[in-house]
């Protein structure tokens, strides 16, 4: 069963860096058991919020295909994961202004929980934390975040003014709830960064599929 979009909660799938260890190019776009790693990140993510969005860079007709809009970074640079953040937390507060919380997916994790959202939305209640970020064996995962979109000026001018690129620098000024998810059978955050992690999340699709059967 689905879990229903979480109330008040808007998605950015990340996808503003340059894949400079797959040679350049959109890893994303790789195809892993016959569907692209990003329709299997969009098939995750789009029923966990509300109103989803595409971070990335270049030319968005290449995404033409997804239905979603696309999001150019709001900082020059190639900032890292902090400005498709904040690209996503500015694109909240114009075109979704009902949703006071953006949650971040990385587009090259293909095996992502269903129930990301929740879970992070949960550790942000029973914490009373500012924001959540996802860990599973002993890692954190700060892409896989719930952050609010009041602290956009915040983030914006840690980015610009300060020179912050760290994820984890510019959460460490907040309280950060912390939601730990189970990496067996497969982690849900493994990420598909070398030629070789497609030949292994091949392997665990299926692995999956076979334990679905």
């Amino acid at each position: 069963m689905r879990p229903e979009p979480a109330a008040g909660v808007a998605g950015v799938l990340l996808a503003g860096g340059r894949s400079r260890r797959l040679g350049g190019g959109d890893k994303t776009l790789l195809t892993l058991g016959g569907e692209t790693v990003l329709a299997r990140v969009i098939a995750r993510a789009r029923p966990q919020v509300r109103v989803l969005a595409l971070n990335a860079n270049g030319d968005p007709a290449r995404f033409a295909e997804y239905g979603l809009e696309v999001v150019a970074d709001v900082v020059a640079g190639f900032a890292g994961p902090l400005a498709g953040v904040l690209t996503g937390l500015e694109w909240a507060a114009e075109f979704a202004p009902d949703c006071p919380w953006v949650a971040s997916f990385a587009t090259d994790a293909p095996f992502l929980p269903a129930d990301l959202v929740a879970r992070l939305m949960a550790a942000v209640e029973d914490e009373g934390a500012d924001m959540a970020c996802a860990a599973s064996a002993g890692r954190a995962h700060p892409v896989f975040g719930l952050w609010p979109v009041r602290l956009a000026g915040d983030l914006r001018r840690a980015l610009t003014d300060e020179g912050i690129r760290k994820v984890d620098v510019w959460t460490a000024r907040y309280r950060l709830a912390v939601a730990e998810f189970a990496h067996d059978p497969v982690d849900p955050f493994f990420n598909i960064n070398r030629p070789a992690d497609l030949a292994k999340a091949e392997a665990l699709h299926a692995r999956l599929e076979d334990a679905a059967a």
